[in-house]
């Protein structure tokens, strides 16, 4: 009994290992951005991010995960859970958006960056609508990725109503 459940473990771990070797597991513990676009369905959003003019400050994760250690990784396998589960099963949106746990990591990496910009704000008049708070980007939508919608990229078909 102890051999065969020491082949069966010893068997997930090779098919654990191959499964990471063959998927470049460890590029998607960094930060490269094209690491980001391997799955076609980020096209439009790297191309946005690509010519827009944050590409010169920041890295996806820049933005869209906590920059504390273990929040940054929980952030990163959650979200990595999502997107293979959406890849296997076919399952994903021709338009990504981002999730309200999402909205206010990036709302947090905004102010974090942007301090000296933001310090002097009237955070009350600026940033209230009615009893919610705004996200930055809900003005500035446009300053990281680009405008929404469009893609650059020839071969992707431009939506209407987005």
């Amino acid at each position: 009994m102890k051999i065969a459940l020491l082949i069966v473990v010893v068997a997930l771990a090779a098919v654990m290992i191959t499964g990471m070797y063959v998927t470049d597991f460890t590029a998607y513990l960094g930060n490269n951005p094209t690491t980001c676009n391997n799955c076609h369905v980020m096209d439009n959003v790297y191309e946005g991010w690509y010519h827009a003019g944050h590409k010169e400050w920041t890295t996806c994760n820049e933005c869209h995960t906590p920059h504390e250690l273990i929040p940054k990784y929980y952030v990163k396998a959650k979200s990595g859970y999502h997107h293979v589960t959406a890849f296997v099963t076919g399952n994903y949106p021709a338009n990504i958006r981002a999730k309200e746990a999402s909205r206010r990591v990036v709302q947090e990496n905004c102010k974090r960056c942007h301090v000296d910009t933001i310090q002097d704000l009237d955070w009350e008049m600026a940033y209230s609508l009615g009893e919610e708070e705004r996200y930055c980007f809900e003005c500035h939508r446009s300053v990281a990725h680009g405008k929404r919608g469009l893609s650059i990229l020839p071969y992707q078909h431009l939506e209407e109503n987005q």
